[in-house]
């Protein structure tokens, strides 16, 4: 049998969403190791499926349990599983992201929050030359899956640029991200496991560009250590 997201899985998504406590969540503790199971299954699947064209050293499925302690949502569980997918080798950057959750699954990838070294040093390239990063995210097979470049940005220009750099528009940005959306239906299929590796495929180039850059200094010089 192929192994895919099961339409239970789903369901008891779907109940967790509209009974979102721990009263509820203690009676249905069965329904969620089973469906837990099944997301394991499926996200080794598709490890297995990016480790053709990616080397993935390690994933992590995050835990159900929300932290509420900082938060006005005193929801104790999330409605979604999720997982990262960390590349390997200190000279391939960028992660892979995974949310299943109905209504609203998606597969992601990029650069969510840079350390200030790392956000430095891509503003510098960016500001040396954007054609590279424009020429890459314009192209119509990044267009196709991803629409374009997404994440937060500063409201008006990053320090130490002006407001009317050319480049401003990407300079702007604070996180590097790109989003693939899915259906419900599109989820629950045997392909799901390929076409989110083909998604991150298609993230390849921008992960290849990006750490080209994080692994240089500003003369294009391979940093060491």
């Amino acid at each position: 049998m192929p192994i895919q997201i099961e339409t239970s899985t789903f369901k008891f998504l779907k109940n967790l969403r509209a009974n979102n406590n721990r009263d509820w969540f203690t009676k249905n503790k069965p329904r969620y190791q089973t469906a837990l199971e099944n997301v394991k299954e499926v996200l080794d699947n598709i490890k297995n499926e990016v480790s053709h064209h990616d080397e993935v050293e390690s994933h992590k499925l995050y835990r159900i349990y929300r932290d509420v302690r900082f938060s006005k949502d005193k929801t104790p569980y999330k409605s979604s599983f999720s997982a990262g997918f960390t590349r390997a080798t200190k000279w391939k950057r960028g992660g892979m992201f995974i949310s299943i959750s109905p209504g609203n699954s998606l597969a992601a990838g990029g650069f969510w929050n840079p350390d200030p070294k790392d956000l430095k040093r891509i503003r510098q390239e960016i500001a040396a030359d954007d054609s590279h990063l424009r020429k890459l995210i314009s192209k119509k097979g990044f267009k196709d899956y991803f629409g374009g470049l997404a994440g937060d940005q500063v409201k008006s220009a990053p320090k130490g640029y002006k407001k009317d750099h050319p480049a401003i528009d990407l300079l702007r940005y604070k996180q590097f991200l790109v989003y693939r959306h899915f259906t419900d239906k599109e989820v629950c299929s045997p392909t799901f496991a390929k076409e989110v590796s083909k998604t991150y495929k298609a993230m390849r180039p921008f992960f290849d560009y990006m750490s080209d850059v994080l692994t240089t200094d500003e003369n294009g010089v391979r940093i060491e250590g």
